[in-house]
């Protein structure tokens, strides 16, 4: 069986340019909405929303590759990473290599793409860790670089990237090739061929013993900012880890391919979903805001705790909803209180009530863009 980069013609993929307009067409449609929408968030509050969206990412990213990182740490190094006043939770080094990576991602992504781009990047996501030989350069070791599955005296190859003295050679092709097909370049491509295309280009090769994934991923919103004109700070890889396994079944399938048309249309109604997830964050963000000013002034302590808990679930509040029990337990008040809280809550707006006795369940009394 022959890899992608074994076959005669790499690395020039084949795809359907007519199957993929109507998608390139949506994705910028899409790509106005959410500038828009970004728009209607106050200036003051842009940068708690840029950290929400940029953890999100960084977290998802590092969920992909099997990484578990803490929120509250990612978000404290990103606050110091964009300049904006620190908080005191503590910088952890596997969230603060992230964090700087997402920030520089964000800040950098109209720059030429070159090989100490991707050493920086790379030094960033893995300076802690002690396990390879190499950080901040590419893969030097005789072994084949493969991605393996299951027992260890029976593995199940999935592929196997270029040996590392071809890695240099066709790193020079692939930025050669990202810098020339950007908005500036000598061939342009379409914004979602050229990201999906840049994704998979890079997975092929492989040219890290760690972190390609996530390399490739930045590498992928590098080109889609590229295209658009400025940071898309879309959830391209919280949409990419919810479809975690179709992701590398579509990997896999055309890293043993040149024609790539279904990578590339799998990959574009991905990037279209992350879009419309970014409006839907973006909208829930300005609810939040409107909420507040809405209601502040009219919520006692015990209130104030539990909105702000139901909040951090996101849109949909508490799965289920605000129960008078779990409403009790996080405030410790007693029941005959808790129930006036709620009607009170219930009365101006701030709750909205369904059920009955026990099955009475609250939800955030939130209003959207255009109503």
């Amino acid at each position: 069986m022959a890899w992608n980069w074994q076959i005669t013609g790499w690395p020039e993929f084949r795809y359907d340019e007519a199957a993929l307009a109507p998608l390139e067409q949506r994705f910028l449609l899409s790509s106005g909405e959410v500038l828009g929408a970004f728009h209607h968030v106050c200036p003051t509050e842009r940068d708690q929303l840029r950290i929400d969206l940029l953890s999100d990412e960084a977290i998802k990213t590092s969920a992909i590759a099997g990484e578990m990182l803490d929120r509250l740490s990612v978000q404290s190094s990103l606050r110091w990473h964009l300049g904006l006043e620190p908080d005191s939770y503590p910088n952890k080094p596997r969230e603060q290599g992230v964090a700087e990576m997402m920030v520089d991602v964000y800040a950098t992504y109209a720059a030429a793409l070159g090989h100490d781009t991707l050493f920086w990047w790379h030094e960033m996501l893995l300076s802690f860790d002690k396990r390879l030989e190499t950080i901040g350069s590419y893969r030097q070791h005789e072994d084949a670089m493969q991605i393996v599955s299951g027992h260890m005296d029976s593995p199940v190859v999935y592929f196997e990237a270029p040996p590392s003295e071809q890695v240099s050679a066709e790193m020079d092709r692939y930025i050669a090739w990202f810098n020339r097909t950007g908005p500036g370049g000598t061939a342009p491509l379409q914004a979602l061929t050229r990201a999906g295309l840049s994704l998979l280009y890079f997975e092929s090769i492989h040219p890290f013993e760690d972190g390609n994934g996530r390399l490739g991923r930045a590498l992928a919103e590098k080109s889609l900012a590229q295209n658009i004109g400025q940071p898309s700070l879309i959830a391209l890889a919280f949409t990419i880890e919810r479809k975690q396994k179709d992701y590398y079944d579509q990997l896999e399938r055309h890293q043993k391919t040149l024609d790539v048309t279904p990578w590339l249309i799998w990959f574009a109604e991905a990037v279209l979903e992350a879009q419309q997830i970014t409006l839907n964050r973006v909208s829930f963000f300005i609810a939040k805001a409107h909420f507040y000013d809405r209601h502040r002034s009219q919520l006692n302590d015990r209130q104030a705790k539990v909105i702000a808990r139901m909040f951090r679930e996101g849109p949909d509040g508490f799965k289920g909803g605000l129960s008078a029990e779990k409403y009790i337990s996080i405030t410790g008040t007693s029941r005959a209180t808790a129930t006036r809280d709620l009607q009170d809550l219930v009365e101006i707006c701030a709750l909205s009530r369904t059920g009955e006795r026990r099955h009475t369940r609250y939800w955030l009394g939130l209003k959207t863009l255009g109503e």
